[in-house]
């Protein structure tokens, strides 16, 4: 992480070295342009990531089917279930290698960020009195998780849980997660939580687009 975190920190220091280039330093803009080329690298991983979960919703009603066919099976359900992934191709893991692989990154950026050396004189961003401190405003936490829950509202869509006691807990962390990320962005430094809400834009319009084009798609 220290090796990651580093090359973190050299690529922040390019991006303010741009920005002081074009005649406007500032850090604010150097995380912006950060997080956007960190997320336009890692696109292709988050777009299989996307579609595998397409794929999984294209089999909900089958496996709504199956579920309710095998209730009190749970070994028979399993069988069918690999059987039925078998037949359409669909691997129902296959959406969690891009999440493993962008994990090292992310947790590079949190490390970066969390303890990047500002200038003091240029520490400042719109209201934010310092990107090294937590925003006092309380603005960034809550767009913090405003933009976790409607990232993960908008993926709803595409999960399927394997059983009922699995779509509770699924409805519950859709309401813990952009709670808990909101609590701990209270403490956090508000670059890093600057970081954190662009991310969610960014995945928002990616998705977003990705589900326009299949729609398209569809009708044609």
């Amino acid at each position: 992480m220290d090796f990651l975190s580093g090359i973190m920190t050299t690529f922040m220091d390019y991006c303010y070295a741009f920005t002081q280039s074009i005649g406007y330093p500032s850090y604010g803009l150097a995380i912006i342009i950060l997080t956007l080329v960190i997320k336009l690298a890692l696109s292709p991983l988050t777009a299989k990531q996307i579609r595998s979960m397409e794929g999984m919703q294209t089999l909900q009603p089958k496996i709504k089917e199956l579920q309710q066919k095998y209730k009190g099976n749970q070994k028979k359900l399993q069988e069918e279930m690999a059987k039925l992934y078998k037949q359409t191709g669909v691997n129902p893991l296959s959406g969690c290698l891009p999440i493993l692989i962008q994990m090292p990154f992310l947790i590079a950026i949190f490390y970066a960020l969390r303890s990047y050396p500002y200038d003091p004189a240029y520490e400042s961003f719109l209201w934010l009195p310092s990107l090294g401190a937590a925003d006092p405003t309380y603005i960034m936490p809550i767009l913090s998780a405003a933009s976790t829950y409607v990232i993960q509202k908008q993926m709803s869509g595409t999960q399927v849980a394997a059983s009922e006691a699995q779509e509770k807990q699924q409805k519950i962390m859709r309401v813990i997660m952009p709670l808990f990320i909101g609590w701990i962005s209270l403490s956090f430094p508000s670059g890093l939580v600057i970081y954190w809400f662009l991310s969610n834009v960014f995945q928002w319009a990616q998705q977003m687009i990705m589900f326009r084009n299949k729609g398209k798609g569809a009708k044609a």
